[in-house]
Parts: structure tokens; sequence; C-alpha cells
């Protein structure tokens, strides 16, 4: 079946208080990280802190730039194979400033969309020579919630392929954040180290099961089914690069590296401000906030993130008010990493 990226039906309209949820969450995820950030920094004295004389190190702000950004051409290129994988253009450069531009939706810019979202529908739109074809539609298709139900089958692959980065992000998260806390779990409780081993055999155990039906033929056809019952019939190569054997290894170590890429990038901030931050702590911390951040409670993160690391920290003996200092460092280099994408974005307008 010949690819289309045309829709083939009109969303249906949210109505009653569920419209007005909808309309208000936006306002209530800034109140909410607003309140999250004033009580990470409430306890912090900053003329006593100040006054302590912090000997900052500017220079660890341009390493922890360096990470992020390159953590965010890794996740892009990864998306990209994918993309490439099942038909689309192989256009590698275009997935990674697409990757940027949906990083940067997600810092917050006014949207009706997500970053995955945006960059799953613009990559419908992309051509050969990296332009985007179709602009008007592509325009009216941002501005409107999705409708997978109804969507065309290009439209449905593409979200399938950013459903399986996302995947394979969170079994990278996931098995970093098991792999700190085997390293320094005791610190949080006595059965810390018990759940790292639980964790890390939990995705382990969960990746070779997949590998297993990619391999077994009757349950690969099985699995054929289904992706053909969703309109998603082309959908299996990029499924097969992401977990089959023994690509499974390298997507893993790919995934695992691109998030201590995030690490350091913390760690760098903490640096910045003179902290010695101990690597197992900020091993747990971000996976785990990162799973906090699946719940849409704050902006990006902003007060959550800084709450959360304050906590954590604070049990390796770490300055909360520091923490605090650098977790807003964090966010901030986020962003500014994230700007490249914003050539992307006023490129198609």
């Amino acid at each position: 079946m010949p690819m289309s990226s045309h829709p083939q039906s009109t969303p249906k309209k949210t109505s009653g208080w569920k419209s007005i949820l909808k309309r208000a969450w936006p306002t209530i995820r800034i109140l909410l990280s607003i309140a999250l950030l004033w009580k990470a920094t409430s306890g912090i004295d900053w003329h006593a802190l100040f006054d302590s004389h912090i000997q900052m190190e500017p220079l660890w702000f341009l390493a922890a730039i360096a990470c992020m950004m390159l953590a965010f051409i890794c996740g892009g290129y990864r998306w990209g194979l994918f993309m490439q994988s099942v038909g689309f253009p192989r256009r590698i450069r275009s997935y990674i400033g697409l990757y940027f531009a949906g990083g940067l939706i997600n810092q917050g810019l006014p949207s009706t969309l997500g970053g995955d979202s945006y960059r799953a529908i613009t990559a419908t739109h992309l051509t050969n020579t990296g332009n985007l074809s179709e602009t008007r539609e592509l325009d009216k298709e941002l501005h409107h919630s999705v409708d997978l139900e109804h969507a065309t089958p290009k439209l449905r692959l593409s979200f399938s392929m950013v459903l399986v980065d996302r995947l394979l992000g969170l079994a990278g998260n996931n098995l970093l954040g098991g792999i700190g806390l085997i390293l320094g779990g005791a610190t949080l409780a006595a059965w810390g180290r018990d759940l790292g081993y639980a964790v890390l055999g939990i995705m382990l155990f969960a990746g070779l099961f997949i590998a297993i039906i990619l391999a077994w033929n009757p349950s690969k056809q099985l699995l054929q089914k289904v992706l053909d019952r969703f309109n998603m019939n082309q959908a299996m190569p990029g499924i097969q690069l992401a977990f089959a054997w023994p690509n499974n290894i390298a997507q893993a170590l790919l995934a695992i590296g691109i998030h201590f890429l995030t690490i350091l990038t913390l760690l760098f901030c903490m640096k910045a401000y003179g902290v010695d931050a101990p690597i197992e702590g900020l091993m747990i911390g971000l996976p785990a906030l990162s799973l906090l951040l699946m719940l849409p409670i704050s902006i990006s993160g902003w007060g959550l993130r800084e709450a959360t690391l304050s906590s954590v920290l604070a049990l390796w003996g770490v300055n909360p008010s520091l923490t605090v200092l650098a977790s807003i460092s964090y966010g901030a280099i986020t962003v500014l990493s994230v700007l490249p994408g914003a050539y992307f974005l006023l490129k198609r307008k």
C-alpha cells in the first residue's frame, strides 16, 4: 500500500469538562513548576551562600553544553536510522535537526503538540532533498491534535518509529539507573543494591524475550499480523534494527551512552560550582527523575528536577543549595543546547 501524508478524517472534538481541563492544563503545569521551584529554593540562604565565595569554574559549563548537545545528536542519529530503515528519506542531518526542534518544543514552547508529535508529523513531509513537501497540509496537521486511530499509514509508521526510539531511551535510562543502584544503592536503603540487581535483571530479561520473539519465525509472523492489523506493515525493519539480536546489544549500549552524557552534563554543572558530586548518586537521581517526568506535572521538569536532585544528593552529603543551583544551570544548559532546533522551526515558516 502506498504511503500518503494526507489526513483521512477529522479528529474527534473534546467537549465538556475534559475540554476545560485540556485548555487549563498548561497553566496548571506552569503553576506546579513554579510551586516546586519555590519549594526547592525556599530553604536556601542566598546571602550566606554567596558570602561563602563559591569557587566557580565556568569552563565546566562549556563541557556540560558539549555533552548535552552530543546527547541530542546521538538521539537524533538513532531515530534517523529507524526512519530510514522503514522507507523514509535518507536524510540523517534532517532527522537530527527535527530531533533538536522537538527537544526545543519540549522545553515549554507554546504548541498544540509535544516535541515527539512534531517530529513524527513533520518527518512524513520530508523529501529526499531535505525540504518539506505540502507545507500547507503540514501546518494544518501541526495545529490539530493527533488521532492515530484515523491517521494515515505513513503517519502511523512515523509515530511507531518515535515510539521505538522512546522505548530504547527508557531502556537505557532504566539500565543506567539499575547500575547506579548497584554501585550506590546501599546509601539510599538496605535494599537499594538488591533493587538495582532486580531492575537490571528485568530489563535484560525483557530484551532477551523480545529478541527471541523476533528470532522465532512463528512469533515474528504473528507480530507482523498485528502490525498489519494497525496499518503499520512496514514497521518490522525498524523494530528489528532496535530489538533483534545482535542489534539490541549495540542499541542498549548507545541508549546507556546517551543517558550517561546527560549525567555528565549535570556532573559538570556541579563541578562548575566546586562540588564533587558522587557519580553513583547522579546515576540514581537522574534516571529516577526521568521516570517522574513521564508524569506531565511540570514544564520540562522545572521545579521537580530541583526538588528531586537536592533530596537524593543530600544523602551523599552534597549541599542542597548548590545542588539546586547546579540543577537550574542544567535546565538552562538544556535549553541552550536545543536552540539549534529554532532554525528548523523557523525554516518551516
